[in-house]
């Protein structure tokens, strides 16, 4: 097969525009030109990606799949040129880090910080997902960094430890259970919650421990920070669940009461996770070993 990326960037523009016509004009093509590129592109595949109606083209199977896979090809390309502009502008070096809740909002910023300033040559691409999705994710060599508060049973990874914390309920001043030491998560699902953002690790772990009580959160709110959760809720708003290190007393007007929760899984040590530490790149080896070496 011979074809080039002009060619694919052609047939999606006439896939979407769904017109030869209008197609062509978005390749700055003439409408001969671009039928001609597109009958060599259907000889080179060996199949027909269109069929020719009256009032424009619709692409026929084949063509929906090409489609497809066209589309995945750009997207990586764009992906390519965002991870090689670093080095354009002087760095070095990038690692991609995949991180929870927990770290990405708490102990990762100060942390990246200094490494950064210790490694101005290398720059470094912060994602957000949840533990499961970020050891499989470093398991299947998508990622080579991670930093998760649980294992996979079953994935071939190796955690490091990296910091050590704990999630804590956290509730109004005048709330009945600011008066308690402690409490189990299913005596306070009857209440109304303060909650980060859905699709934020820390929002899916809370709902998938309700559901596996059979019981649903009552989301009061959702908010952008650990920060947000803590004025909330010591405004009134309803009850938080968060990391002990990400609690914020000191200057708010009303400050949230912290009740320790009484869950195996409240227990949230950090634990930095690599598909093989003796096989990560310089760079990524560089972060682990600074990552690794932080105060737990």
């Amino acid at each position: 097969m011979r074809y080039d990326l002009s060619d694919l960037r052609l047939f999606v523009a006439v896939a979407e525009a769904q017109s030869l016509t209008r197609g062509a004009g978005r390749a700055h093509l003439a409408p001969s030109s671009a039928s001609h590129r597109l009958q060599r592109l259907e000889a080179a595949l060996g199949t027909a990606l269109f069929v020719r109606r009256a009032r424009g083209v619709e692409p026929t199977r084949a063509g929906e799949a090409l489609l497809r896979h066209a589309r995945q090809v750009f997207a990586r390309l764009e992906q390519m040129h965002a991870d090689l502009a670093p080095f354009a502008a002087g760095v070095r070096g990038h690692v991609a880090l995949w991180a929870n809740t927990h770290a990405t909002h708490g102990f990762l910023p100060g942390d990246l910080a200094g490494f950064l300033r210790a490694n101005p040559q290398v720059g470094v691409t912060l994602e957000e997902h949840t533990s499961p999705e970020i050891v499989m994710a470093v398991a299947r060599g998508e990622v080579e960094v991670g930093v998760v508060a649980e294992r996979v049973e079953g994935a071939e990874v190796e955690l490091l430890p990296y910091r050590a914390d704990r999630l804590v309920l956290i509730t109004p001043a005048a709330h009945p259970l600011a008066a308690q030491a402690s409490a189990r998560f299913a005596d306070v699902l009857e209440h109304p919650f303060v909650m980060l953002h859905a699709g934020s690790a820390i929002h899916t772990f809370t709902t998938n421990a309700a559901a596996a009580l059979g019981r649903h959160l009552d989301v009061r709110i959702q908010v952008r920070s650990f920060e947000a959760v803590c004025r909330m809720v010591g405004a009134g708003v309803g009850l938080g669940l968060v990391p002990r290190s990400a609690v914020t007393t000191g200057g708010l007007r009303e400050p949230p009461t912290v009740v320790e929760l009484d869950e195996p899984w409240a227990q949230r040590d950090l634990q930095v996770c690599v598909r093989r530490r003796a096989a990560l790149s310089g760079f990524a080896a560089a972060l682990v070993d600074s990552l690794a070496g932080a105060p737990a």
